[in-house]
């Protein structure tokens, strides 16, 4: 009797064609990758026609769910009247970006760079900063990630993200405001922010003495949520501007009402920086990638520039929706009280299960940090990819990261409601039950 071959599905077709033809770094989560299909607002389906909640939003870059039809409508219209010319020559477009971004940031950020990236972001601030000042240090922070050039890898501070011919000449990295694994041993508050002072003893002995600029995640991201106390950045920002520096904010993954109540995250710790870069969730799932610092800096910027596809009129036309749309649906209030129920709910499953070592972030951006010992604190990566594929199996996409890969991004749409947190907490619930340590 002949054996019939084992029909191959859709996503196994896909998923041995990624092997193949795609660099075997590209990192996928899942044993068995989940080959997405469609989707729609907060719900993703694979090509099975499995249905998702989505809690990770394409790493914190659908930030109003995704085919919102407020964002496709203006987008599909501007891809039929204009779809690309550069920044050679002027459009409507990027003008009226520029001029949305200018009324909501902070301070006296007024003029903008566009690219297609965060890491183009942060390439560009660097460099605009080492222009401004004269001087080459940079100062970033330990568990940081900055992007996937070299530049940007040599500001990052993880080895995992740190695998290659990675040159880090001018850059030092200072002690991360890590409190829940305090480096130097301290519990906040009574440390008095120890990790902070750290900044000038370290521009002190590990630069020229003169910097360029500070550059941090006001929450790290890929870090793993990690969330400075309150007084971190104004201590550090006053340190900075004593060595001549630039305060850099890298609002790649905390910008455009992920935290809550302000538009960007630094705007929480009451400091408002020189240059700031963005990207992600600025544009709903649309490639972009913005530098925006004052007039002044803007101006010192020496010799030519242009951006290939940085400010095409697309792109602009998507984040110039995206930003009306969070303004008229109200979503920096909505990311701020949906956020504190959802957090409220992940403290109760922390007093439930022993794993769950921190809760914490702000806004619609919470981490947990999971551990096989609350007294030891060691990490449990283990569990942390047990749970992804729990709760993927019962329909929940949730991210991960941090320096040990033990720590649950939780990071969905802005727009989403109480009753989406409470279904997401379900499955985390019986996920969890489900986890073997």
């Amino acid at each position: 009797m002949t054996t019939q071959p084992k029909e191959t599905t859709r996503s196994e077709e896909v998923i041995r064609k990624h092997k193949e033809y795609l660099w075997p770094a590209v990192t996928n989560f899942y044993k068995q990758p989940l080959v997405a299909d469609h989707a729609s607002m907060q719900y993703v389906w694979d090509v099975e026609g499995r249905k998702y909640l989505d809690f990770f939003g394409g790493i914190l870059t659908i930030s109003v769910g995704h085919a919102n039809p407020k964002i496709t409508g203006p987008v599909k219209a501007q891809v039929d009247r204009l779809q690309h010319l550069s920044t050679l020559y002027p459009n409507e477009q990027i003008v009226a970006l520029a001029e949305k971004v200018a009324q909501i940031t902070p301070g006296a950020l007024q003029s903008s760079f566009f690219t297609s990236s965060g890491t183009e972001a942060n390439e560009a601030a660097i460099m605009l900063a080492r222009m401004a000042t004269g001087s080459y240090d940079i100062v970033a922070l330990r568990h940081a990630y900055s992007g996937g050039s070299a530049l940007a890898k040599s500001v990052t501070a993880q080895a995992p993200w740190r695998k290659s011919a990675v040159i880090s000449v001018g850059v030092a990295h200072a002690i991360n405001p890590y409190c829940y694994r305090c480096p130097l041993g301290l519990k906040y508050p009574d440390c008095e922010v120890a990790c902070a002072k750290d900044v000038e003893n370290l521009i002190q002995t590990g630069t020229s003495g003169q910097i360029a600029a500070f550059i941090a995640e006001p929450i790290q991201g890929v870090g793993g949520f990690i969330t400075p106390p309150p007084e971190y950045f104004k201590i550090v920002f006053n340190a900075v501007k004593r060595y001549g520096g630039l305060f850099i904010s890298d609002e790649v993954q905390t910008g455009f009402g992920r935290t809550g109540k302000k538009w960007f995250g630094i705007e929480h710790w009451e400091v408002t920086p020189d240059i700031m870069t963005c990207a992600k969730g600025m544009a709903n799932g649309a490639p972009i990638g913005a530098t925006i610092t004052t007039n002044e800096l803007a101006a010192s910027f020496q010799g030519l520039t242009i951006s290939t596809f940085g400010g095409n009129p697309v792109t602009s036309v998507a984040a110039k929706a995206t930003i009306e749309f969070i303004e008229e649906e109200k979503l920096l209030e909505n990311s701020h009280t949906v956020g504190a129920y959802f957090r409220g709910k992940l403290e109760e499953l922390q007093e439930k299960y022993p794993i769950i070592g921190d809760v914490r972030g702000k806004g619609l951006m919470i981490g947990l940090e999971l551990v096989k010992d609350r007294q030891t604190k060691e990490p449990a990566p283990e569990a942390t990819n047990q749970l992804l594929e729990r709760t993927r199996d019962h329909g929940l996409l949730i991210g991960k990261g941090g320096l040990y890969g033990n720590v649950i991004r939780l990071s969905p749409m802005l727009n989403i409601g109480k009753a989406d947190v409470d279904e997401a907490v379900r499955i985390l619930d019986q996920s969890l039950g489900e986890v073997r340590v």
